[in-house]
């Protein structure tokens, strides 16, 4: 782990309880002199912290340095994804957020299985364990919209991936917006929605599942 996540992170005193009391002291068994790294995942700080009292349930501990230290990713990808199964977005999430995705919208599409709901706190939590050992310093964003088209009307230069000779050029990579779609693809009345210059496909002709084409589109955009 590259650090502690915790939200007071910056403030002159916190304390440590419940699972990150117990991850530093009965997991990584650091003693009461050990300094504490801890970040706040929002302002691209490394806290250091000292233990000023310690008992069997949590710690006292008091902030003796801070240093800016952003780990970042190098370019901006906004990922707008059809609703798919929620596991299915848990397996590959802490995946996108070591390649560096900077933003994910979720939204339901026509061909979108109905009944999945996104759990928010428990997506979170996940980001937050995976930043926590990639060293990544600020969170990704989630967020989610009514549909496709009202997804446009704020990312109206997004690209789609699609089934399409059309390569998408990686040098086009900072602020990025990129849409992909949920099993089944997207309509042709939602294609219509795009120009197509703005369609793209990948080097394969292997159907991809809707988590595997994210992760394809995130590592040819962020990593080439």
């Amino acid at each position: 782990m590259q650090f502690l996540y915790h939200p007071k992170a910056g403030e002159h005193t916190i304390t440590l309880e419940g699972d990150s009391y117990r991850y530093i002291f009965k997991v990584r068994r650091l003693n009461a002199k050990s300094p504490i790294h801890i970040r706040n995942l929002k302002d691209g700080l490394l806290y250091t912290y000292q233990v000023s009292s310690l008992n069997r349930r949590e710690a006292h501990i008091y902030l003796i340095d801070r240093e800016f230290l952003e780990i970042a990713p190098k370019y901006s990808l906004h990922i707008g994804w059809c609703q798919i199964d929620p596991k299915s977005v848990e397996k590959v999430l802490p995946i996108l957020n070591e390649m560096g995705v900077s933003k994910i919208t979720f939204f339901p599409c026509q061909r979108s299985q109905r009944g999945f709901k996104c759990d928010f706190e428990r997506l979170n939590r996940i980001l937050i364990n995976s930043s926590q050992q990639c060293g990544r310093s600020k969170m990704m964003e989630l967020e989610e919209c009514t549909s496709l088209k009202a997804f446009l009307e704020k990312e109206a230069d997004s690209y789609l991936l699609n089934f399409s000779p059309n390569r998408l050029s990686c040098k086009v990579k900072d602020n990025l917006s990129i849409v992909i779609g949920c099993e089944g693809g997207l309509t042709k009345e939602e294609e219509e929605l795009f120009s197509i210059e703005r369609i793209f496909g990948l080097e394969t002709d292997m159907i991809l599942r809707s988590e595997s084409a994210v992760c394809a589109v995130a590592s040819h955009l962020l990593f080439s």
